[in-house]
């Protein structure tokens, strides 16, 4: 089984950079985010339309490329959660996480024996079609794959230590926006609002030696979050590249035939 490269990553202390695919469908994208220099991309099954069919191909291709694929399942569900692994992803993040009983589960659906209870199917996507020993399979997805906790609600900040403490979590990333709304956080507040609960998850990450990261589209956060610490950092998506590529592209243009008028 190919060895998780975001996972070493983690665990030798660097920072990792990648972002969100939510509406792009095409396999190449692996490739062109790899030439962008991220070094993971999210797939998002919960916001984006993207089908189980459509993400193996571009996870497949992800993959050859040298990226680690991740995807953001709809819910945490078994079946959710254990075919994106089986088809190739190297790590999933469940939105919406809450309660350590959510993430006991959570554990138990995506871990083989004797840690959890995932049914294996050996020679898929997660091993490169590979024919491999089970066991010696088993022991490796148990250790490579990244389960990461998608902290964006007040009681996940309230009970972040008791969600870290689950064996088998991996990492937690936080979502602002939502977070935001859950703390009832007006847009113009937002940032210096957050401060003090990411601050704490990312505290409490630090205290049990896993990553913490965080998902947003403005820079200046992310470096400063970079700065205290986090090494997971997701920035914007494919739909925020493609609106702000067009737009400072056709401003500019707009721009130049008003100065020659």
């Amino acid at each position: 089984m190919k060895p998780n490269a975001l996972r070493t990553m983690l665990q030798e202390g660097k920072a990792a950079y990648g972002t969100m695919i939510q509406e792009v469908r095409t396999p190449a994208v692996g490739q062109i985010m790899a030439l962008a220099g991220c070094d993971f991309v999210f797939f998002d099954m919960e916001h984006g339309p993207l089908s189980i069919e459509t993400v193996a191909d571009m996870v497949r291709v992800t993959r050859l490329a040298g990226l680690t694929p991740l995807v953001r399942v709809p819910d945490a569900v078994h079946h959710l959660m254990c075919r994106v692994l089986d088809l190739g992803a190297q790590g999933i993040m469940i939105p919406r996480v809450e309660t350590k009983a959510q993430v006991e589960a959570i554990v138990e659906s995506t871990h083989f024996p004797p840690l959890g209870s995932r049914g294996c199917s050996v020679d898929k996507g997660q091993n490169d079609f590979v024919p491999q020993n089970a066991w010696e399979f088993t022991e490796q997805a148990n250790r490579e794959n990244l389960i990461i906790l998608q902290i964006e609600r007040r009681q996940a900040v309230e009970q972040i230590d008791d969600l870290l403490s689950v064996p088998g979590v991996g990492a937690a990333v936080l979502g602002p926006n939502d977070l935001a709304l859950s703390l009832g956080v007006r847009d113009a507040d937002q940032l210096a609002a957050l401060e003090e609960p990411i601050q704490h998850v990312l505290d409490a990450c630090r205290a049990r030696g896993l990553p913490c990261g965080i998902h947003i589209g403005n820079l200046e956060w992310l470096a400063e979050w970079q700065r205290r610490g986090m090494q997971i950092l997701c920035y914007s998506s494919d739909l925020g590249f493609l609106r702000n590529g067009a737009a400072s592209g056709i401003g500019w243009l707009r721009g130049q035939a008003q100065v020659a008028g």
